[in-house]
């Protein structure tokens, strides 16, 4: 082969190999790369666990929890009980903390769009900007409906994201979906912590079911409602439709204005309900705007894992 030849063939498989990498990096979410960015805002401390290095210190027992392997069964220890223990040192003592956010067909809502994101474009950006942090963290971290066990490590981090990517291409499709979300409180595992991110604008009672079975499992978390500013101001007056996003509900009235006051009380009640339910199962609420910095909202929502632990 000559020198010429040679040099082209490199040339070739250099192009070849930087193609494919470029490739690879224009497939990785922008949502990732986003959540990634808002996650460095937030200072990552110790996160409030002891590490010996190589791990060879006895940390504690623990009940065994989904998508644990056998081999990591304590034997001896469980024979004392009717249930299986985990022996876990330092390095090891990760916790696993399940997401929820809510893609029902309310959260597609934004007073302004294109101008302001709509609540489940926060609520996606918040859930993979908390996952990023967590699993910096060295934590277990899951999807709540992958129903997948959740995993730390950033190939986590991709399966999350390409998940809320598909919801986002749905929202983008105007795909049709349930008018409201509701999470679920008997598939988290035992023990762990939860994140519910939704506008809590359907059943309430079904949250207060999510709760209670989350509390039986030992399970506690956070819960943050995400609303657009128009729904707290509710500036609408004279004639108006009000429709779900979903079109399966509707109300005209002539005089919308009348209707402020009854509707910010029922909203006030709502919020109040909430904050009562998360104190009683040993949760933390809180209430973010889509017109508020993102940073404000992952900052609280971090806190309130550290403070539940």
């Amino acid at each position: 082969m000559s020198q010429t030849a040679s040099v082209h063939l490199h040339a070739g498989v250099g192009r070849g190999l930087r193609s494919k990498a470029e490739g690879l990096a224009a497939a990785l979410p922008p949502l990732l790369a986003e959540a990634e960015h808002l996650a460095q805002t937030v200072l990552l401390g110790a996160h409030g666990r002891r590490r010996s290095g190589m791990g060879d210190e006895f940390w504690q027992y623990r009940p065994l929890a989904v998508g644990d392997e056998a081999r990591s069964i304590d034997w001896r220890r469980s024979a004392k009980s009717d249930q299986h223990f985990v022996r876990e040192k330092e390095w090891q003592a990760a916790q696993s903390v399940m997401l929820w956010c809510d893609e029902a067909m309310s959260m597609r809502f934004s007073g302004t769009p294109g101008k302001r994101p709509s609540k489940a474009e926060r609520a996606r950006l918040l859930t993979l900007a908390i996952a990023v942090l967590l699993v910096r963290g060295g934590e277990r971290v899951g999807l709540a409906r992958l129903e997948q066990p959740p995993r730390s490590g950033p190939l986590q981090l991709i399966r999350i994201a390409d998940a809320l990517g598909g919801a986002m291409e749905a929202e983008e499709k105007a795909l049709p979906g349930p008018d409201y979300g509701a999470p679920r409180g008997d598939t988290l595992p035992l023990h762990s912590r939860a994140v519910f991110l939704s506008d809590f604008m359907g059943d309430v009672e079904a949250v207060e079911t999510a709760l209670a079975r989350a509390a039986d499992r030992g399970v506690r978390g956070a819960m943050v409602m995400i609303l657009d500013p128009q729904e707290e101001e509710f500036p609408f007056d004279g004639r108006t439709i009000f429709e779900s996003m979903g079109g399966s509900l509707a109300h005209e009235t002539k005089k919308a204005g009348d209707l402020r006051s009854r509707y910010l009380d029922r909203l006030a009640a709502r919020k109040d309900r909430l904050e009562q339910l998360s104190r009683t199962t040993g949760w933390q609420f809180s209430t973010h705007h889509t017109d508020s910095p993102a940073q404000s909202a992952l900052l609280w929502l971090y806190g309130a894992l550290e403070h539940g632990r």
